[in-house]
């Protein structure tokens, strides 16, 4: 290990396999919506709004020779699909290793059973005692690790997220959901379950792009791999919102690791406080999301360093934050198909491993999609593109520039019998009012060693290492 750093292992959140790809896409959309205008300082738009479109995506899916795949319980209603779009059924078992991979030839059937059986994949086991890896959610879509909470300590599982800052867990002796009852079967904080639990009266809230808790303040022991700090000062959940009280949400909790202003509880994040305790060397945080399709599970997130083995040396790139607002929002110099430049310049690109897609402004996902070959909009928002597809979509940055492997722009095959038919672009259109941002998820971020330094405001980005 090297002094100063630690990593830690992610994975992934599993979709509901009840929910059709469609409707699915147009979740993410929302959320990424949501964020986009919490990013922005923008008034979010109306959930009447995001219900419309839900229900005009009810009329893009197919007959019904697909339901079983789809619907097992027929097509859900908008309710249903509220109350189940974090509803998982989390299976630590590895996809089938005879299921064949996919590169050149378009979608994984990997991903295609992964999304159907809403696994988490576990990660590899770490190369080093104080290291913690990614396990893969699903077909992609986010990225959990498990941290050390309370006196005795208990695992839990947590979100990772660089779009947020606040670090928070379920209320052992207060939690309700807000749909009623409680915040379902998870691992939970309090002075039932933990002797070093100090809880207070101080109040704290988080909106997310999909959900929203309430909570207070409280102090106990968080260990982050073999990293222990005392009295951290963190939230307990006293209400969830259903996308985190589900029985089946496999996740305790969420840690935010984008800047500390950002904070909605007022508090330094943990690679701060691990910095200020001298635990690290710096208040670094580094990310190696994993793609299943490539059956490696090696995926990481490291804290107080950059892991040299991930990554190509030659390729770092540093680029200086350009946003105040506690995001690691950074310029792109260039976007391109097959080497085509799109023409679009002066954008910026807010790197969030908390959002699955890619959302750009409208006429610049058109702009990008315009330029593959076989793509076309659906009319929502959303573009459909060739499961075949090989376009090279890329971003540069910094000069240098970040190919897309084919396989993260297709996101979801509109009939998953027929891989060789039309998939759901991961590149989606948002709005954001006119604005030059992108919001750059983790169907980029698996393409790209991702780093993020606290105390230089800076990111680091670099091209990967190839096993």
């Amino acid at each position: 290990m090297n002094a100063g750093m630690l990593t830690m292992p992610l994975k992934r959140i599993p979709q509901n396999p009840d929910i059709h790809p469609q409707m699915l896409l147009q979740l993410h959309l929302n959320k990424a919506h949501k964020r986009l205008a919490k990013m922005e300082g923008r008034e979010p738009t109306p959930d009447h709004v995001f219900r419309d479109r839900l229900n005009k995506r009810l009329y893009l899916l197919p007959d019904q020779k697909h339901a079983k795949r789809y619907n097992r319980i027929g097509v859900p209603s908008l309710e249903d699909i509220a109350s189940k779009f974090s509803g998982v059924t989390v299976n630590a078992d590895v996809a089938d290793s005879s299921a064949s991979d996919s590169t050149a030839n378009g979608i994984s059937p990997l991903d295609v059973q992964a999304e159907e059986d809403g696994t988490v994949t576990d990660a590899l086991p770490p190369t080093d005692s104080d290291s913690l890896g990614l396990d893969i959610e699903s077909n992609d879509v986010g990225y959990l690790a498990t941290v050390q909470m309370g006196t005795p300590p208990q695992n839990y599982l947590l979100l990772m997220d660089s779009g947020s800052s606040d670090l928070w867990v379920g209320s052992a002796e207060n939690c309700v959901s807000q749909a009623g009852g409680g915040c379902g079967n998870h691992t939970f904080l309090g002075t039932s379950t933990s002797s070093t639990f100090v809880g207070s009266n101080q109040e704290f809230s988080v909106t997310y792009g999909s959900g929203s808790i309430t909570g207070t303040l409280c102090q106990d022991t968080v260990s982050i791999a073999n990293l222990t700090l005392p009295n951290h000062t963190f939230g307990v959940a006293n209400e969830e919102s259903v996308q985190f009280s589900g029985d089946t949400t496999p996740f305790d909790g969420l840690m935010g690791l984008a800047q500390p202003q950002l904070s909605e509880e007022r508090v330094d994040t943990p690679p701060v406080s691990l910095a200020a305790a001298n635990l690290i060397s710096a208040p670094i945080v580094s990310f190696k999301l994993a793609r299943l399709a490539d059956q490696d599970n090696d995926g990481e997130v490291t804290f107080g360093g950059l892991d040299s083995s991930k990554f190509i040396a030659n390729t770092l790139t540093t680029l200086p934050v350009v946003s105040s607002t506690g995001f690691w929002e950074i310029a792109a110099d260039e976007f391109s198909v097959n080497g085509q430049n799109a023409n679009l310049n002066n954008r910026t690109a807010i790197l969030d491993t908390g959002t699955s897609l890619i959302v750009a402004p409208p006429a610049d996902a058109a702009a990008i999609h315009a330029l593959i070959p076989g793509a076309a909009s659906d009319g929502q928002g959303g573009f459909t593109v060739p499961c075949t597809t090989n376009a090279s979509v890329a971003i540069t940055f910094g000069g240098t520039e970040f190919a897309i492997d084919p396989r993260d722009i297709t996101f979801s095959p509109v009939n998953p019998a027929d891989l060789a038919g039309d998939c759901l672009s991961g590149i989606s259109a948002g709005e954001v009012d006119g604005a030059t941002t992108w919001l750059v998820g983790d169907v980029f971020l698996k393409n790209a060693y991702f780093s993020t330094n606290v105390a230089t405001n800076q990111v680091q980005l670099a091209k990967l290492t190839t096993n």
